[in-house]
């Protein structure tokens, strides 16, 4: 079983919070076990029982159990790697929502992420499982207050949530979580749940760049595909970008590009819990929206882009995937 690992960048917003708590990190990096230039690197990966380790030396040393939510207004997006900029370029809260569970392996590998939509509200749900003997919940309030942070930078610091449930039992500092999530807070939960209002989700950002989240949605596969060598979607997601614009991939070919049987290739993804044809579907979804609205490229180009072998093709995918024909996406859009 691969280890469970957590992006290095986490370890370096730990890093300034114990700088501004006036605590040199390096003592507590080595007794964790962590390599402080990993702060630094931003393509780092962290053992996630050692990260464990040393967010308990660090609460220790502070004396502050809300030391997750301190170390959060450190935050850029920059220490999500690419998926820092996708989700300030996404078409809505919604799609960066999704790009986050998507690519929610960047984070943690253990860590399961979901988007729950209700009749009211859009719910961002995370779930840590029970892997871990030395867990704390430091990094989990950390990550919360991070994704109420991206939704923020792009519509507003007005925006909180309706409503918030954390796995983690209520704290001494407790009005520290009501001053970032607000006073609807329901603690020691089965899972963790940002809510938020539906209407508000699913309106267009002013930061969208389709060209932007493209770019570094694929710099989020890439380093997937180096550093998450277990996940074999994310590799078949990187071929099948890769290989689209030459016509439809087909699986035995991506089989092939991967050295893995066909069979083998097939029970993995199902492992992974989705299939070849999903991933599929998903790319040429995700890619279409974005090529759309780029208004300088044809609706033949891409077609072209995207695999089809003809527009009409290329129509009738997008009207089952969204209800709309290409030309009226765009017209909307």
């Amino acid at each position: 079983m691969q280890e469970t690992t957590t992006l290095g960048s986490v370890s370096s917003l730990l890093a300034e919070a114990l700088r501004q708590s006036g605590i040199d990190p390096a003592p507590l990096f080595d007794q964790a076990g962590i390599d402080i230039s990993a702060a630094k690197d931003p393509d780092a990966r962290v053992p996630t029982h050692r990260m464990l380790n040393l967010w308990s030396l660090a609460i220790e040393a502070t004396d502050n159990p809300c030391i997750g939510l301190f170390a959060s207004r450190h935050f850029q997006p920059a220490f999500l790697h690419g998926l820092g900029f996708s989700w300030l370029a996404s078409d809505n809260l919604l799609d960066a929502l999704n790009r986050l569970v998507r690519y929610s392996r960047l984070i943690n590998t253990a860590i399961e992420f979901r988007v729950d939509t209700q009749a009211k509200t859009i719910d961002l749900v995370v779930v840590v499982p029970d892997l871990f003997p030395n867990y704390v919940p430091a990094g989990l309030d950390l990550g919360m207050a991070v994704f109420l942070r991206m939704c923020q930078l792009t519509t507003g610091d007005f925006l909180l949530p309706s409503h918030v449930v954390l796995q983690r039992q209520k704290p001494c500092c407790s009005e520290q979580f009501t001053k970032v999530f607000g006073p609807s807070i329901e603690y020691s939960a089965s899972e963790n749940r940002l809510c938020f209002d539906r209407e508000l989700f699913t309106r267009p950002l002013t930061t969208s760049n389709p060209s932007l989240a493209r770019i570094n949605d694929q710099a989020v596969v890439d380093y997937l595909a180096r550093f998450d060598r277990s996940s074999i979607s994310m590799k078949v997601r990187a071929s099948i970008i890769e290989l689209l614009p030459d016509g439809m991939p087909k699986q035995d070919n991506i089989a092939e590009t991967l050295h893995v049987s066909l069979r083998s290739l097939q029970r993995r993804l199902k492992e992974e819990k989705t299939s070849f044809k999903h991933l599929m579907d998903e790319t040429r979804y995700s890619l279409a929206r974005q090529y759309l609205r780029e208004h300088h490229r044809s609706i033949s180009e891409i077609t072209y882009l995207l695999g089809f072998s003809e527009p009409s093709n290329f129509t009738r995918a997008f009207k089952r995937w969204t209800g709309k024909t290409p030309a009226e996406f765009r017209t909307n859009s």
